[in-house]
């Protein structure tokens, strides 16, 4: 694996903004229209989703973000790895990254919502490997069936 730093992600960088528009579109060839809840900039501008970038030297390699729901409950956002950097762990470090700033922040719960299309089966292999269960809808989600929903209890200081 290289040398991936992972730090807050900058909304306005070319290369950011790129891996964006490439989640997005993948969101809404796979999913139908209202089924798509992947964050646009102004979604990750929000001032509760904090955003990061990973990068690899010049190259920005992937990207998450965790938005407060409640001073209890984040929710996983935006995890996106570049289609040349997928099958190096990449996923796994992002979600390591998020989970511990949710701990640090005290968050007693993180959530997420994926797709249930072969597409996601990567994404909902690594979230149940990491301990997240299916669950109902959260937050202002409804049940829909191109959505699977899933959280992870965090220990307190864990």
């Amino acid at each position: 694996m290289p040398e991936l730093v992972i730090a807050p992600g900058d909304l306005t960088d070319p290369r950011v903004l790129r891996l964006l528009e490439d989640h997005l579109a993948d969101m809404h060839a796979t999913s139908p229209a209202e089924s798509v809840h992947a964050l646009d900039v102004s979604g990750l501008s929000d001032p509760a989703v904090t955003f990061w970038a990973v990068s690899d030297g010049e190259a920005v390699l992937g990207c998450v973000a965790l938005k407060q729901l409640s001073p209890e409950h984040g929710e996983l956002k935006s995890m996106r790895a570049d289609a040349a950097a997928r099958g190096q762990g990449l996923g796994r470090r992002l979600l390591e990254h998020v989970l511990d700033e949710a701990r640090s922040r005290g968050y007693a719960r993180i959530s997420l919502e994926t797709g249930t299309e072969d597409f996601f089966a990567p994404a909902r292999a690594l979230y149940e490997k990491a301990g997240f269960t299916v669950c109902p809808p959260f937050g202002s989600y409804e049940l829909d069936p191109n959505s699977a929903f899933y959280t992870l209890e965090l220990a307190p200081g864990a």
